[in-house]
């Protein structure tokens, strides 16, 4: 793949140990970060079947799919990028605060900054807390430099490392190729646009406009975002799903 368009950080980049897509710990992460106790990270079971979309509280504030980087959805990502432009938006004016993803294996981190920083969620930042300086930080910066606040955030690679080493199955080595990626979903509140959000874009990319008592999984959010993914699949099941909502406890 040529250089204008492999959107993976170049080797040699700074990497992260890749983090499981594990919802207490991506909660303990982001509450370390500074993200209050009323909201947790929580399995999606199913994506298709109700009564196991059930179990996850409403309404769900962002989506963040683990998909398996086929040669279908690069093929796919290539088509739609062609006649993008890339993304210059900062301020804020900003419709959604978007990260390009300039560390290795760090797309988790990406999804979850994703997730907490557009849409309600952003009202649940504490305030002097790492990641309330760091959006403040970022806003007024375009993605390149956003990314290189990123990489030279100590916080965030600190928290992003203790997490990972904490997940149930074995962690690959932060240099790893890994083939499988996250993808967040959010809502933004003013004018209801379910926006894609994924660092291996060329920027942020809107799916459609919701309803205002439509959230990021019910059947328009889940058509317009993850069905999309798993159509495209091929018959690989690695697939995994987690949202962002009200905490049970």
């Amino acid at each position: 793949m040529s250089a204008t368009t492999n959107p993976d950080p170049a080797p040699g980049s700074l990497a992260f140990v890749p983090l499981e897509a594990n919802p207490e710990l991506m909660t303990s992460l982001l509450r370390k970060l500074g993200v209050s106790g009323a909201l947790a990270v929580h399995d999606v079971y199913s994506i298709t079947e109700p009564e196991l979309l059930a179990f996850v509280p409403r309404p769900a504030l962002a989506v963040l799919l683990v998909f398996p980087v086929s040669a279908t959805y690069e093929s796919a990502r290539l088509a739609e990028d062609a006649g993008a432009q890339p993304y210059d938006a900062r301020g804020p004016d900003e419709p959604v605060l978007w990260f390009r993803q300039t560390i290795r294996n760090a797309c988790g981190l990406m999804g979850l900054l994703h997730a907490v920083a557009n849409g309600p969620a952003k009202a649940f930042i504490q305030p002097d807390t790492p990641l309330h300086r760091l959006i403040q930080a970022a806003t007024p910066l375009g993605p390149t430099e956003r990314s290189a606040l990123l990489e030279k955030t100590p916080e965030l690679a600190t928290a992003h490392q203790e997490a990972a080493s904490r997940g149930a199955t074995a962690a690959p080595d932060a240099q790893d190729d890994v083939d499988l990626h996250y993808v967040c979903f959010v809502k933004t509140e003013a004018d209801g646009t379910l926006w894609e959000l994924d660092g291996r874009r060329k920027g942020p990319i809107a799916r459609g406009t919701l309803a205002p008592d439509e959230d990021v999984l019910s059947d328009k959010a889940l058509l317009w975002g993850p069905l999309r993914f798993l159509e495209r699949g091929g018959g690989d099941m690695r697939f995994s799903c987690v949202a962002l909502a009200g905490a049970l406890d």
